[in-house]
């Protein structure tokens, strides 16, 4: 599946590149996705708005960038990157319920389960899960690769399951008005954000041809590093942001007594813990050269945002 070249990757930016990424897979997840003019059309508008709502696109970007670093063609990557953030986006519709997280904003629109039902919520989550497993299921490309369809399926599993984003989720509500150490805080984070980050990379590992066993540990190291940084960014950001551009209420997590870096560590050693991450991740990359800019870039832009 190798064919894209080095020189032709990098004739434009990668701003322009994720511009055109991002387009590619809103196509691909607007495709995917169920008609709204069909019933059960409530669900099927349910999965449309949990999905096609002004989201960041970032780990079908990491899935990309990943591609770029191994030179893997595009066309090969979509499906799976798709797989990932229909995933992401169940995730978030369980996260906001009730139940859960409790928030009634998401995106800087309504959540699901306020926009529509709870019930309707929990099954256009569901629902999206499914979509996510049948799109690596049955794509002729990885179909028709070696085991690739059953190794994808196998690694989605265990991203969303009790060893990723549920059980992360579960450890997270278990240590609501605790003060686990820092390393039981980052084991946390790396099952419920981490996993689904960890995936991108693996994903695309898994369409590339194969690498070195030295390449292989460097990028699942940086991978690992950079999924941490991700979360203890996004306490960062309840503290320090506004409602308004990060999409989601702030102040929640303080107001929910969670375990987070900030609450637990306070804000400066926070952010000095995610340079220190953001630092030696990309000097992981290094020995990839120059078709790992775009990892090098998302990496930063994933420290550096501020929504």
């Amino acid at each position: 599946m190798q064919g894209a070249t080095e020189e032709n990757i990098f004739m434009e930016s990668f701003d322009e590149r994720m511009e055109s990424y991002i387009d590619e897979i809103d196509n691909y997840l607007e495709e995917m996705l169920p008609k709204k003019t069909i019933p059960p059309v409530k669900l099927h508008e349910a999965m449309h708005y949990a999905v096609m709502n002004n989201g960041k696109r970032i780990r079908p970007l990491l899935v990309y960038a990943s591609g770029e670093a191994l030179q893997i063609d595009r066309e090969h990557l979509t499906p799976a990157a798709a797989a990932i953030e229909l995933l992401h986006c169940f995730s978030l519709v369980h996260d906001d319920l009730p139940s859960m997280d409790d928030d009634s904003l998401r995106r800087g629109q309504p959540s699901v389960h306020i926009a529509f039902s709870e019930a309707t919520a929990i099954l256009a989550a569901d629902a999206l899960q499914s979509l996510a497993f049948h799109i690596v299921a049955v794509d002729p490309i990885y179909r028709n690769q070696n085991n690739l369809s059953a190794n994808l399926i196998a690694l989605l599993a265990e991203a969303s399951g009790t060893n990723g984003m549920s059980g992360g989720q579960a450890l997270d509500l278990a240590a609501e008005g605790k003060t686990p150490d820092q390393s039981q805080l980052e084991h946390i984070y790396r099952l419920k954000t981490g996993k689904l980050i960890r995936a991108c990379m693996i994903s695309a590992v898994c369409v590339a041809p194969p690498i070195s066993l030295e390449k292989n540990q460097l990028l699942e190291r940086f991978i690992d590093l950079i999924g941490l940084a991700f979360q203890i960014k996004d306490d960062i950001l309840d503290v320090e942001g506004q409602t308004k551009d990060i999409g989601k209420p702030a102040g929640s997590d303080e107001k929910k007594n969670k375990a987070t870096y900030p609450s637990l560590f306070g804000l400066e050693a926070s952010k000095q813990r995610i340079n220190e991450l953001l630092t030696t991740g990309l000097e992981l990359l290094e020995p990839f050269g120059k078709p790992a800019d775009g990892l090098k870039h998302l990496a930063m832009m994933i420290v550096q945002r501020e929504m």
